[in-house]
């Protein structure tokens, strides 16, 4: 059952839905990360030496993923605008 939002969506005026969007997709990067990453060491594994640059795919991906998690967790603020307080 998909997650039911109290009030009409206004992801530009509604913090709160920003939050959790930025979150979802956050979670969707985590996922595509894991599922690439998986499948680049599997056939690494299977067949030695035909994937060289696993490492330096998986270390650029990582990389990109912490800067994306950095944002969402630090640095985005989520803070209600002046003219939204009063809603």
């Amino acid at each position: 059952m998909p997650p039911r939002w109290p009030r009409e969506p206004d992801p530009a005026n509604d913090p709160p839905l920003k939050r959790l969007e930025d979150r979802i997709n956050f979670a969707v990067h985590v996922a595509g990360f894991a599922a690439v990453n998986s499948g680049i060491w599997f056939f690494n594994t299977v067949n030695p030496g035909s994937l060289p640059q696993a490492k330096i795919v998986t270390f650029t991906m990582l990389a990109i993923l912490a800067a994306h998690a950095v944002y969402v967790f630090a640095i985005a603020d989520y803070t209600p605008k002046e003219a939204d307080i009063g809603k």
